[in-house]
């Protein structure tokens, strides 16, 4: 039986080693011009996400958030395209550069990654972003969307094709996966050698699955377990605006607060506050002992709780003794993906920010900056919480390798 990924990632390897010798120009005429046909089609595509969202009528409030496109959507992926145009080519960039006492020249020298192989769910704006960091930073992408969004994905795929045909560059650069069949993914998982990396994002099965099965080196995406401390010299209004936008701005995406720690020595104070404004916005909560002994109202929390992304308007609460006590919590509790301190105390906020192991880490600023864009990235195509290679929002430079150049001038090793 033929291998389904065999074709495929022929076909891409092929693309990403013209895509690796493309210009700068060609690559954000590409761009530029999948962001035109974006906002040309959009009816198209708020249409084929409209049939997937009708053919999936039972799913959860912040799972519908994710697939759900709409005008103002699908103007920020063309907008997305237009900004990772206008950032620099990552590729070809001199990293480093020193000379040896025998006259050797050597330089460190960014590449292209090659192929990558892009596993997601849900999120259809995913597309655009991996398709656009991915054809920016010189590699072919191969794309496998969950089938809930199938529609909505083929549709801003078009878009891209047709920007790489208006610059010239070949369409195998970006491919979609061309079956929803799960054996695919597990194809996508063993093509060592065909495949350079694997970037899943979704939920932690399916990053499970990938980290168990890949026989392809992979840049993991953790799920969010992030917290906000509020520490006792924060300032009150600060602390309780902070805390609204890290929970309730966006219940479904990966950079929500799922965990408020508080300080014993404000917490009867301010904690009543900060529950009475996430209860406004439709906000549950689930509380340790400490917390509802304040507020006895308050559901009680497990173990467990501390340790679900929850995903949706629901907050754990737990009351703590500092920032190592915090610290402490976060290290039991979380995923190391992104923690927030609120206080006005520079050196607690930077010994919070020296002990985390999390990859972000946010003074006085809601978790929900974790996202590539604001970082200035154009767009991201995951949250790595791995040790290795990439950490945080995965941008243009961090979608490249990098070789070494030495130049000589007749030297032998003697």
């Amino acid at each position: 039986m033929t291998n389904p990924i065999l074709p495929v990632a022929q076909a891409a390897r092929a693309a990403a080693a013209r895509l690796a010798r493309a210009d700068r120009p060609s690559k954000d005429a590409a761009l530029g011009a999948a962001a035109a046909s974006l906002r040309a089609r959009r009816e198209e595509i708020l249409a084929a996400n409209a049939a997937d969202l009708a053919a999936a009528p039972d799913l959860s409030g912040a799972f519908r958030d994710r697939l759900t496109l709409n005008a103002a959507r699908v103007e920020a992926m063309a907008q997305g395209l237009e900004e990772i145009a206008a950032l620099p080519d990552p590729a070809g960039r001199v990293l480093a550069e020193w000379t040896r006492p025998n006259g050797l020249v050597i330089r460190r020298v960014a590449q292209p990654l090659g192929v990558i192989g892009m596993i997601y769910e849900s999120r259809p704006n995913v597309t655009a972003d991996a398709a656009g960091l991915c054809l920016k930073a010189g590699s072919a992408v191969l794309l496998r969307g969950g089938s809930e969004g199938a529609r909505s994905a083929a549709a801003i795929h078009v878009c891209i094709a047709d920007g790489l045909r208006a610059a010239g560059l070949p369409e195998a650069a970006v491919q979609m996966a061309p079956t929803q069949d799960r054996a695919f993914v597990g194809a996508m998982l063993g093509a060592a050698g065909l495949i350079d990396l694997i970037i899943p994002r979704g939920g932690k099965g399916l990053v499970t699955r990938v980290m168990q099965e890949a026989r392809v080196p992979v840049l993991a995406h953790a799920e969010g377990l992030n917290h906000t401390y509020v520490h006792a010299a924060a300032d009150h209004a600060m602390a309780r605006a902070v805390l609204v936008n890290a929970k309730m701005r966006r219940t479904g995406v990966c950079g929500a607060t799922e965990t408020l720690l508080i300080d014993a020595a404000i917490a009867p104070a301010l904690l009543p506050l900060l529950v009475q404004d996430l209860r406004a916005l439709g906000c549950d909560f689930r509380a340790d002992a400490r917390a509802r002994a304040i507020l006895p109202e308050l559901a009680p929390a497990t173990e467990d709780d501390f340790a679900t992304e929850w995903l949706d308007a629901m907050l754990s609460i737990a009351v703590v003794d500092g920032v190592e006590e915090a610290l402490a919590h976060i290290r039991r509790h979380g995923s190391e993906h992104t923690e927030a301190i609120i206080t006005g105390d520079a050196a607690v906020a930077q010994a919070f920010l020296d002990g985390l192991a999390s990859a972000v880490g946010l003074w006085n600023a809601s978790t929900q900056f974790c996202d590539g864009g604001e970082f200035g990235f154009g767009a991201e195509i995951g949250i790595a919480t791995g040790r290795m290679h990439a950490r945080g929002p995965v941008g243009l430079e961090q979608l490249c390798t990098y070789r070494y150049q030495v130049l000589g001038a007749g030297q032998t090793r003697p």
